[in-house]
């Protein structure tokens, strides 16, 4: 491509060797030797980049700078100047410069400076397509090794790395093969947790991952033992592991991450199982047996998660713990505000748990309204609402708040998600739960259980079982349960829809972070 250069500086002549150099390297340079110049030009022309002089006669180089923001506000600009001064430095960056040289220069120093502003894009491209397919095969043949829980944590953090790098690239032309081994790591995973599971949870001398009954208990509790500062435990509802990287940058602009793990969610990866886990620190079964005056079966009218604070008050209690303690849940913009005015009411507790449930809400929002559907077609655009939501969001006020009074934050969630593209037939009777990755019922009926994962002893999986011949269906990789009557409308109102419950990476493996204030 050929890029024009416009170079205004007072001392041009003296810098031909470097236009020189340029040109051979294929870049069209224009002179000016004044400020005035270089504005007159902008209003003529339309330049790629800018060299300014900062010292010029008549005007400066920041004086000129202020003048062509206003009239191109969009074309980088590169300041060169002599000084070395802290306050020009500063003012050159205030006014949004692409970079600043001191002099004297070397063509190789302009060369860097111009593939850095104007190649960036296609240098970037070209490495991260050229290292993706350097670890393109280390993954694959990783899928075909005997991984243990942590591997496969390491597994998906790496795949989760090549999306968001491949993502900012701009031909993109590595996305579809990513895709692809992302389905094949789904595979190998379902046939792990397959093989693991129940043993897992059963068998007390395997070495297992920390799941969702576990999570209070191992990560969180010895936390407030170890430090004095208030805590606040803040867990947004369905938020993946890619969208946790996302928002990332925003929170670490107040935070220091001290620790960056994951854990696996429980199954059925919902929140009417996961996160009252996480509060209760008792997997399902348990909940139903030592708590069944606030557990909730499945055909009950009444919420699945209206007695998250009794449970979180009862395991605190269970771990001698005698710590004040507030939970919130936050589900409107009103409530997210009225948290943030009434903060000082918080600072005197030992833990405030808050539930933020808006990234589970723009899911379940994106199957039923056509516009957000639109907003929201893919994973990118998915993390992309996200952060444009964490941005303007009564949340970040309130890690704002958090980061000010120097308290510690913990950021998790309790299920992920995934976007489900293939139907899976399956029969049951009306009593069956309604949700797509996971079916609960009797005399469950379906052609090919290699295709999913079958609990047909519940209580292997530590989960309710209503009736003698319950059992327990879930859908793996990016599957989801269609019934025969009015297939075909069923499949495509939800096919391409996020959707949880089943076995993937992205539902089971979630992150877990503890930062502390800057």
């Amino acid at each position: 491509m050929n890029y024009t250069i416009l170079w205004a500086d007072d001392e041009i002549d003296l810098l031909k060797p470097h236009i020189l150099f340029l040109n051979k390297k294929g870049y069209q340079v224009e002179a000016v030797k004044s400020g005035f110049d270089a504005i007159e030009k902008c209003k003529e022309e339309l330049y790629d980049l800018i060299f300014l002089d900062e010292n010029m006669p008549g005007m400066t180089g920041l004086e000129a700078l202020a003048q062509i923001k206003t009239i191109r506000p969009n074309i980088p600009v590169v300041m060169i100047t002599k000084s070395e001064e802290e306050h020009i430095m500063e003012e050159a960056i205030g006014a949004k410069i692409a970079d600043y040289l001191i002099k004297p220069i070397n063509p190789n120093q302009i060369l860097l400076s111009i593939k850095k502003i104007l190649d960036n894009k296609r240098l970037i491209s070209e490495k991260t397509n050229q290292n993706y397919q350097q670890d393109f095969r280390n993954l694959a043949m990783a899928f075909g090794e005997h991984l243990d829980h942590q591997e496969w944590i390491e597994i998906y953090k790496k795949l989760i790395f090549w999306e968001l790098e491949i993502e900012n690239t701009e031909n993109k032309e590595m996305a579809e093969i990513l895709e692809m081994q992302k389905t094949d790591a789904n595979i190998n995973f379902r046939k792990f947790v397959e093989d693991h599971y129940e043993d897992w949870l059963n068998d007390p001398d395997i070495d297992r991952p920390v799941f969702s009954h576990q999570l209070m208990r191992k990560k969180v509790f010895p936390l407030l033992q170890s430090h004095d500062e208030t805590f606040f435990f803040l867990l947004i509802d369905n938020l993946r592991y890619d969208q946790w990287k996302t928002i990332e940058p925003i929170i670490t602009e107040y935070f220091n991450v001290e620790e960056e793990s994951a854990y696996y969610s429980i199954l059925p990866t919902t929140t009417a199982y996961a996160r009252n886990a996480i509060f209760s620190g008792m997997m399902p079964a348990d909940m139903e047996k030592h708590h069944p005056d606030i557990w909730v079966q499945e055909d009950d009218e009444e919420g699945k998660n209206l007695n998250e604070a009794t449970f979180l008050e009862r395991q605190l209690k269970k771990n001698k713990l005698d710590y004040k303690f507030e939970y919130h849940k936050i589900i409107t913009q009103s409530q997210g505000k009225n948290l943030v005015d009434n903060f000082n009411n918080l600072i005197s507790n030992k833990l405030n748990a808050i539930v933020f449930n808006f990234v589970d809400m723009l899911s379940h929002a994106r199957t039923d309204v056509n516009m957000i559907k639109e907003l929201m077609p893919d994973e990118a655009a998915f993390r992309s609402l996200t952060k444009s939501w964490c941005l303007h969001s009564p949340l970040l006020d309130l890690i704002k708040k958090i980061a000010d009074k120097k308290m510690r934050l913990i950021i998790t969630t309790d299920h992920g998600t995934i976007r489900v593209k293939k139907p899976f037939r399956i029969i049951g009777d009306k009593n069956v739960n309604t949700n797509l990755r996971y079916k609960q019922g009797k005399n469950l009926s379906y052609d090919n259980s290699n295709d999913i994962l079958v609990a047909r002893n519940p209580e292997k999986f530590h989960l309710p079982k209503p009736n003698i011949s319950t059992s327990y269906v879930f859908a793996t990789e990016d599957s989801f349960f269609a019934y025969p009557n009015n297939y075909n409308y069923y499949v495509n109102y939800y096919r391409d829809t996020f959707q949880h419950g089943g076995v993937s990476l992205e539902e089971m493996i979630i992150p877990f972070i503890h930062l502390k204030p800057r």
